[in-house]
């Protein structure tokens, strides 16, 4: 059922109408146009809290890059989760949101002098290195004591999508583990450079449990450290056709066992969620622009690949409905309005014969849609609305085609502030 994909409370009001967080899609709809991610902070917080129970607040780090926006992980900030970080940017966000530094982690395969300077001037809590040429950068710029741990490729391929797989052998990330010996010597030569402990992570939306045992018996043998970093990639459902998802309890009981059978004992383990905090607690409302039918019924919406990129780059697959609509149903493609035949939302998915104007929700958008949204064709970029106890809170404006202006050279200012 689609009630089995949306935030846990979403709900109907007395007119049936189809609510988040307490308010009524369509007000919100109403209020702020679309195409707009609309955020439930009930479902952000009971997935922290899950995460919490499971593996303790301190060692839960939100891998913001599933969605670096301030306001949501601000959310994660006041339930005691940590963050973690791979530029100097997902760092500016963390701090704007308020997550203190003392619970940010920095990776990245390709760690700038921009990144791990703002990382070692902010005093985050530990910086992952990923190769000898990053320990390098670190070894000059660190002027105070900074904790590390070193990222190991384990060579265990997860079984996920191509591009979200992180662990195989051959794979951009991490070290081989025959150079952590050379790399912990330097580290432990330095006088201001602190290794604490080993990384792995193996991929994304995992739904198979069993290969994040291997990951982590792959750290066995590699040296006794005080942190283990055992990444994340809990997978989510995207339809109600998909078998659930492994809960965040078995997650927890495959990891810790496996470290509890490979890891040293007493040794802090730490866990990196990034979709499986997110993903259903947004979901994203478009307005139908047109209704095509020919061959196919080709419905086109005024957002698609700049807020979605998930189908066009993964394959991935959601499941949307006509908003407050009870019509026959009709198998349609949903489609957005850029110039490109791959800005495909889905395709053949029932929707209850669409019309012109009606609002089509998309489900299971919060992870990734907002970080990867883009300007292709000229297109503004959505807000996210962030919703709780029947209020809604705009924590991201809508852009405007000023906005895109902005960074042009040579356009005249009072030009752009034209464009509204």
């Amino acid at each position: 059922m689609i009630s089995d994909l949306l935030p846990a409370d979403a709900g109907r009001d007395d007119d049936g109408r189809l609510t988040l967080g307490g308010c009524a899609v369509s007000d919100l709809v109403r209020a702020v146009g679309t195409p707009a991610m609309l955020v439930s902070e009930a479902e952000l917080r009971a997935a922290a809290r899950e995460y919490a129970r499971a593996f303790g607040a301190p060692n839960v780090h939100f891998a913001s890059k599933a969605f670096p926006c301030p306001g949501v992980i601000g959310v994660f900030a006041e339930e005691g989760l940590g963050c973690d970080v791979a530029s100097a940017g997902e760092l500016a966000f963390a701090l704007a949101g308020g997550m203190p530094p003392e619970r940010i982690l920095l990776h990245g395969n390709a760690k700038t002098d921009e990144d791990l300077s703002a990382a070692l001037d902010a005093g985050v809590a530990l910086i992952v290195v990923d190769s000898l040429d990053e320990l390098d950068r670190l070894e000059r710029l660190a002027a105070r004591p900074q904790s590390l741990l070193l990222r190991v490729n384990p060579a265990v391929t997860a079984p996920t999508h191509a591009a979200m797989a992180t662990g195989h052998e051959g794979s951009k990330f991490g070290l081989p583990p025959d150079q952590l010996a050379a790399a912990a010597e330097r580290i432990r030569a330095h006088g201001l450079l602190e290794l604490e402990g080993l990384h792995v992570h193996i991929g994304s939306q995992l739904l198979d449990l069993e290969p994040l045992g291997q990951a982590v018996e792959a750290l066995a043998g590699l040296g006794d450290f005080a942190t283990y970093d055992l990444g994340g990639g809990l997978g989510v459902r995207y339809t109600p056709e998909e078998p659930p998802a492994p809960t965040v309890a078995a997650y927890a009981e495959r990891l810790l066992a496996a470290a509890r059978a490979h890891l040293p004992h007493g040794a802090r383990i730490l866990v990196e969620p990034g979709r499986s905090l997110v993903a259903r607690a947004a979901v994203t409302a478009y307005t139908v622009v047109s209704v095509k039918r020919a061959a196919r019924t080709f419905v086109a919406v005024d957002g698609g690949m700049g807020d979605n990129l998930e189908p066009a780059l993964y394959g991935a697959r959601f499941a949307p409905f006509v908003l407050d609509a009870e019509r026959p149903a009709e198998t349609c493609d949903l489609v957005g309005r850029h110039c490109e035949t791959g800005d495909r939302l889905v395709e053949a998915t029932p929707l209850a014969t669409p019309e012109v104007g009606d609002v089509v929700v998309v489900p299971v958008t919060g992870a990734y849609c907002y970080s990867m949204g883009n300007n292709y064709n000229g297109m503004p970029r959505p807000p996210v609305v962030l919703c709780a106890d029947g209020r809604a809170r705009i924590v991201v404006r809508r852009e405007t085609i000023a906005d895109l202006l902005a960074r042009s050279c040579g356009v005249p200012r009072e030009e752009a502030a034209t464009w509204q």
